[in-house]
């Protein structure tokens, strides 16, 4: 029988969760209850999937349909890899005609049962065959991963709060959704300015309705407008022509109205049943999320706020927040917070965090250039000096792209810098529009009454196209402007002392966001939509994980140990590393440094020797020649630099194990260093600072060793039981795995031309999995997926059948610096570049997991303690104030209804509070476990080689990251690159992108080292 509305409005969401082999968490979670007298969607009931921002649909992929993996009767999935024959350095390629691959394939076997095949776990084809799966021929849609089963359950609970605040909606409450556009363009400012007062003054038009507006072209309405179509005309009423007194001050001379005209359009109308269903895990697993309602009800959550704070992507910012804070350099800190409405297993839910970020501080532009440039600080008393060469390139890079009004008029008019002017103030002269030649600072001393005082500076060039020229002590630096120049040192440490919160702090500013004047429940919104925000934080119950017990060096009196301590870090007291180097040729070179601080060279050499070996690493004492000292200014002439260090290199008879380098400050010739060491030279090298010298405590001298010691071919730990022995369902010790890790790095948002990097890594052992080589190489600027995986993931292949002599039979793919928008075209492609790869060898067709990993993301787990029985109320608030423990994990509740992802705190919070990272896993034909992937990654964050306690982030994930920015460092140009050419007319255009500079070669001797980290 067909329901009826009200029948489906009625009836209980109920998910349909299932378990694995039967069992059952034991852990149940504990929820606030809303009452739902309408008909609200809440699903309490929580699924199993990341926490995910509207995605796109899915995308089509040519895909050859097979069955799913085989399994046998230890419920170990086989493979139906044949073990290669072959006993030689290389392994044979696959001809020609095998390597171009067109499809993707998934590894053939017998159609059997599995115990967890109605999960769809492999690769979740929408396929409907046998198993009630959706045939649609060999073009089949890419689908992410679905969760195998109702979450993990090993560990003991831990009860905790989570930053969502669920929210419920009226999914039969339809939202009309009109297009807007607004002629002349406005503003974003002017166009929220046309909307507050349309709404004003056309109430009977809009059906009384007070619509969502997102500042460009969408106006989303809870009730239908009386007609489909309207042309509407506001007036502003918008000051112009004042004028500049002598002393200063600005006089209106008369105000204008400028007149708007506003086109409305139905667009499309909808409610919430789909996304209902969706969330209530009802219909087919391969239907997207329904984005339209959701995107509504985005933009609805941040009507009000966007009304009273300055909006920087997904956060906004105000000053009621805790006022601004001067951070130097032209740059204040604004606190505020960020909002994203996304579907987790409890149904939609609201996750709101503190933010803190550096915006350009709203003052003139000359004393702006005071704070921000050095050599300006006394421009004020010296108000006719000009600008060098160089100068003149640093100011245009500081004032590049910042928005600026004038003071000496008013007006709502906002300009960019473009550049500056290649003739100073002084000089210039400009063609009105009657063709009249006027000099500029008679025009503004005619004109404005204003006798311009800086006239041996540039004027702001603000038009791309044409001559258009501002003096600057004429224009203002706008407000709300986010800083993108690159933040100093100092600014950096002012910023994060800002935004580092203990726990119990974070949270009372998150809830008194979601109680405040300016956050996403202090509007009328909620009440128009029919929406409920919780303002309490979600409750849930979380796991905590175990740790590895970890095997050290033989030569050490502890040869193995768990991890007790609170933080879960170990020292190496009475240990050795696991696997020490000897390294007998080493040198040391010196730039700058006073006579003292070169004096303590000497005793730095034997106290780090010393520190190796009770570590187990040999370091000799004597470097292959006396220490070299040099001035700091060496690195300002790379080639004279490059020449010291061969040099150097060709007294240990070109057989230089490792160069240490120590430096009196931080310079941008260390980048020119690495480039030469690595590429030219081929040695690894070790830097640190004069400063770091003066103490040598025993802990700073063990983490340079520890560097040391991982650079030049040891490690500091293996796990005591192996993956095999943690995993023996998936794992082997005979049937090596090997783990990737994949990152992009971009250049810095004010550079519009320079090549994005992208690294990747592999471990290189099995079953200790702690080596990893690495591949680079720079690509389209700002393109995040990898252009050349399949060359650079072929390569690792190559390098792991040499040291293994066997390929891997399982690939376990990190990929780091995904945007959730970004999930299935990187999928998409990357996964078929990875597939591609394998292909170069005959039959190699290996299972793939494809796992996204997430650091940048604003869920923040905080201690429950209301659920832990009544105890002293010191005792309670102290475990407030802590982060929660390595180990947390959370695979339930506030993750993706439908999808495979886990939030995993791995380390302790020693500053701020802990960001878990978010592992979403898109791609999965060898169908882990939630537990097997969970402790796989837990495990694998213990053996990180430059620490001595477990990581954030999974090392794959990590070191491909650190050599992503190392081969960024190797792009660095020593001079700046001008994107404007001005030609003899004065028109300006923009140059085209040069063509994308490959990375210099690594040498061989370095190539397979950990030099990166």
């Amino acid at each position: 029988m067909e329901e009826t509305e009200e029948s489906n409005a009625n009836r209980k969401c109920t998910p349909k969760g299932r378990s694995f082999r039967g069992r059952t968490n034991p852990h149940d979670q504990q929820l606030l209850q809303y009452s739902n007298p309408f008909r609200f969607s809440n699903q309490n009931q929580y699924q199993s999937c990341p926490a995910l921002l509207p995605l796109p649909p899915p995308i089509p992929l040519q895909l050859t349909a097979t069955p799913p993996l085989p399994q046998n009767q230890g419920c170990r999935s086989k493979t139906y890899l044949r073990k290669p024959s072959w006993k030689q350095n290389k392994p044979p390629r696959a001809t020609s005609s095998e390597t171009q691959v067109s499809v993707l394939t998934v590894l053939p076997g017998p159609p059997i049962q599995t115990a967890v095949e109605d999960t769809q776990r492999q690769a979740s084809f929408p396929l409907r065959g046998e198993n009630g799966r959706k045939v649609m021929g060999a073009t089949q849609t890419l689908v992410a991963a679905r969760r195998p089963d109702s979450g993990g359950v090993e560990g003991p609970a831990i009860y905790l709060l989570a930053n969502h605040f669920l929210v419920q909606y009226d999914f039969l409450q339809r939202i009309f959704h009109y297009d807007v556009d607004i002629s002349p363009n406005p503003s974003k400012e002017v166009a929220r300015m046309i909307k507050r007062k349309l709404v004003e003054e056309n109430s009977v038009e809009l059906s009384g309705a007070h619509p969502a507006f997102d500042g460009r072209k969408n106006l989303y309405s809870p009730v239908e407008f009386q007609n489909d179509r309207l042309e509407l005309f506001i007036s502003l009423p918008i000051p112009t022509s004042k004028s500049l007194s002598p002393s200063g001050v600005l006089q209106a001379k008369n105000q204008q109205f400028k007149l708007f005209r506003i086109n409305i359009k139905l667009v499309s109308k909808f409610d919430g049943k789909d996304l209902n269903s969706y969330l209530c895990k009802e219909g087919d697993d391969w239907i997207p999320l329904p984005q339209d309602y959701l995107h509504a009800l985005d933009i609805v959550l941040r009507e009000s706020p966007t009304e009273k704070c300055v909006a920087v992507g997904r956060s906004l910012y105000s000053s009621s927040m805790g006022g601004t804070k001067d951070i130097g350099g032209g740059a204040v800190g604004l606190r505020g917070f960020f909002q994203s409405l996304r579907p987790t297993q409890q149904g939609l839910a609201l996750n709101v965090d503190f933010s803190v970020t550096a915006f350009h501080e709203s003052i003139g532009v000359i004393p702006y250039l005071q704070k921000r440039v050095e050599f300006l600080r006394d421009l004020s008393q010296r108000k006719t000096r000009g600008l060098t060469g160089e100068e003149r390139k640093e100011v245009e890079k500081a004032l590049k792209n910042i928005r600026v009004f004038v003071r000496h008029r008013e007006t709502v008019q906002r300009y960019r810098v473009h550049s500056l002017t290649e003739e100073i103030t002084e000089n210039l002269w400009f063609e009105d529009r009657d063709g009249k030649i006027l000099r500029l600072v008679n025009y503004f001393k005619d004109h404005y009454g204003y006798d311009i005082q800086f006239r041996n500076l540039p004027c702001l060039q603000i038009s791309r196209s044409k001559p258009c020229y501002l003096p600057m002590e004429l224009c203002m630096i706008c407000e709300g402007q986010k800083f993108l120049g690159k933040l100093s040192d100092d600014q950096t440490a002012r910023i994060l002392r800002m935004g580092c919160q203990r726990p119990r702090e974070r949270k009372a500013i998150i809830d008194g966001v979601m109680r405040g004047a300016v956050g996403p429940t202090s509007g009328s919104q909620e009440r128009e939509f029919k929406l409920h925000v919780s303002r309490e934080m979600t409750r849930l119950n979380g796991r905590v994980l175990q740790p590895p017990k970890l095997k050290l060096g033989e030569g050490g009196l502890v040869r193995d140990l768990i991890p007790s301590r609170h933080d879960r870090q170990w020292n190496l007291l009475d240990s050795h590393v696991f696997e020490g180097t000897r390294i007998e040729r080493w040198a040391l070179i010196s730039f700058g440094g006073t006579p003292d601080q070169k004096s303590n060279i000497p005793r730095f050499i034997m106290q780090l020797s010393q520190r190796c070996e009770q570590l187990g690493i040999f370091l000799s004492k004597n470097t292959i020649m006396s220490p070299q000292f040099e001035p700091i200014q060496l690195f300002n002439n790379v080639s004279l630099l490059e020449s010291k260090l061969k040099k150097i290199h060709a007294a240990a008879s070109n057989n230089l194990q490792l160069l240490i380098c120590i430096m009196e400050r931080k310079h941008k010739g260390y980048a020119d260093l690495k480039r030469i060491a690595e590429t030219s030279i081929g040695v690894v090298s070790q830097c640190c600072l004069y400063q770091n010298l003066g103490k040598l405590s025993s802990q700073f001298l063990a983490n340079l060793a520890l560097k040391i010691n991982a650079k030049v071919g040891g490690c500091t730990v293996a796990l005591y039981n192996s993956l095999p022995s943690q995993i023996p369902r998936l794992f082997r010790q005979d049937e090596p795995v090997i783990f990737m890790g994949a990152d992009v790095t971009h250049p810095h948002p004010l550079d519009d031309f320079s090549p994005s990097v992208a690294a990747v890594v592999g471990s290189m052992n099995w079953p200790a999995a702690n080596k990893y080589v690495s591949r680079m190489r720079s690509q389209t600027h700002r393109q995040e997926i990898i252009q050349d995986l399949s060359a650079m993931v072929g390569e690792i292949l190559d390098d792991f059948y040499q040291q293994v002599s066997l390929l891997p039979k399982r690939i376990i793919f990190f990929r780091d610096g995904v945007s959730e928008t970004q999930f299935y075209k990187v999928l998409q492609e990357e996964l078929q570049a990875i597939r591609s790869a394998c292909c170069r060898f005959p039959s190699y067709k290996p299972p793939i997991t494809f796992v996204v990993v997430q650091k940048r993301h604003h869920t923040r787990l905080f201690r429950n303690e209301s659920n832990r029985p009544p105890s002293s109320s010191s005792a309670g608030n102290q475990v407030l104030e802590e982060n929660i423990p390595p180990g947390t994990v959370v695979d339930t509740v506030i993750t993706h209804p439908r999808e495979f992802d886990f939030y995993l705190c791995s380390h302790w919070g020693v500053k701020g509070t802990s960001r878990p990272t978010h592992y979403h896993i898109l791609w999965d034909e060898n169908q882990f476990t939630s537990d097997e992937v969970q402790k796989l990654v837990y495990s694998l964050c213990y053996t990180f080689v430059r620490c001595t306690k477990p990581v954030s982030l999974v090392p794959p994930a990590y070191y491909a990251h650190l050599a992503a920015y190392r081969g960024r460092l190797y792009l660095v140009e020593r001079s700046e690159f001008t994107p404007f050419t001005t030609t003899t007319t004065c028109q300006l255009s923009r140059a085209a992108p040069p063509k994308i500079t490959p990375l210099p070669k690594l040498s061989e001797s370095v190539k397979k080292l950990m030099f990166y980290c």
